[in-house]
């Protein structure tokens, strides 16, 4: 089972004069409204959440939600009113400024909206510039520098400088440079949202690729929830810097915790949440010459698995051993959005 890498627990941001109250009590005693009334701004209330290791958790709410103020007291850039951050068991709150510069600087890697790249110093200076501070030998900056640019598809653009780079490479150069020093989590703030679709698609698939290599510790802010499904294994929305629901996007999907949550997902088809497992039919016959699909697989994969010539699948789990049946008729009710709560027909039995 995989261990907690990065938590927090009943976190607290309070900005103005009422924040000095707020700090000398337990978490559970602080009153956000009373807080309001005082003038103060509540940027993160009571915030919980674990990542995984190896997890790519996606946080998500419009501006003003708190995300961007939740991941920065995640990576202790911003100290919390309340609460605790814990990275790989450690309270970071607990921790000297002298320990934080060095969790930052060994363990956690950032990637920002605008990517902050210093446009006198070429791609390859760029990437090494982390590595240079930490002290590490010129030889060595280079060498680890030269296999993140090739890692991020940049080989043959080691001389360029910010100025000659698309918008996509520029964010690839950042990308490089927070991998440069072999973080152990990745924090990325909203890294795609200056880019063109198009481009942010295709750094969408970049990133993908490379989590499928490295398989980091990922916590991902982003206001665009498509993209949040895409990337992340779970979800958590946030509002008005409180926690409203975490889970997988079919948990989102099919059962909103509050009316927010159910309007922040509306427009999002189903057919790419739904997972397999949750439709099949437990086993009973196999169907004969059946294609097999994954349990966590999104019912829209179905559908070009059953083609005219099938008229059901087999699920398979991870060591690909038959778990269920999903049939033609289940996958065409989630693609005509036939089915009122897919959530009630899970696991039917025969």
């Amino acid at each position: 089972m995989s261990k907690t890498k990065l938590s927090c627990q009943n976190l607290w941001k309070v900005y103005g004069e009422p924040a000095r109250a707020a700090a000398r009590l337990a978490p559970c005693a602080i009153d956000a409204d009373a807080l309001r009334a005082q003038g103060a701004i509540v940027a993160v209330q009571d915030a919980s959440l674990e990542v995984n290791e190896g997890q790519i958790l996606a946080i998500m709410g419009l501006s003003g939600s708190g995300k961007s103020t939740l991941v920065r007291c995640l990576a202790g850039l911003i100290e919390p009113t309340a609460g605790d951050v814990v990275f790989d068991g450690r309270k970071l709150n607990e921790a000297s400024e002298r320990e934080l510069i060095e969790i930052r600087r060994h363990k956690m890697g950032m990637v920002f909206q605008h990517f902050a790249l210093l446009p006198h110093l070429s791609v390859l200076e760029n990437v090494a510039f982390p590595l240079d501070i930490q002290g590490i030998t010129r030889r060595e900056c280079e060498r680890r520098a030269l296999e993140v640019i090739e890692l991020v598809g940049l080989k043959g653009r080691e001389d360029y400088f910010p100025g000659e780079l698309s918008g996509g490479q520029q964010q690839r150069v950042g990308i490089a440079r927070s991998l440069a020093v072999e973080p152990e989590l990745w924090l990325l703030d909203e890294p795609f949202s200056a880019l063109d679709p198009l481009i942010r698609r295709e750094m969408q698939d970049e990133f993908l690729r490379l989590q499928a290599v490295l398989k980091k510790t990922i916590v991902f802010i982003t206001h665009d929830i498509d993209e949040a499904i895409r990337v992340a294994d779970r979800i958590a929305i946030m509002k008005d810097g409180a926690m409203v629901q975490q889970g997988s996007a079919e948990d989102l999907v099919l059962r909103p915790a509050t009316s927010y949550v159910a309007e922040f997902t509306r427009e999002v088809s189903r057919a790419k949440v739904v997972r397999a497992e949750t439709l099949m039919t437990k086993l009973g016959e196999l169907p004969a010459g059946a294609p097999s699909i994954g349990r966590a697989a999104a019912i829209q994969e179905a559908w070009s698995l059953l083609g005219r010539d099938h008229a059901a699948l087999v699920v398979v789990d991870e060591a690909q051993r038959p778990i269920g049946r999903l049939g033609r008729e289940d996958v065409v009710d989630i693609l005509l959005g036939t089915v009122p709560d897919p959530a009630l027909t899970a696991v039917r039995a025969p």
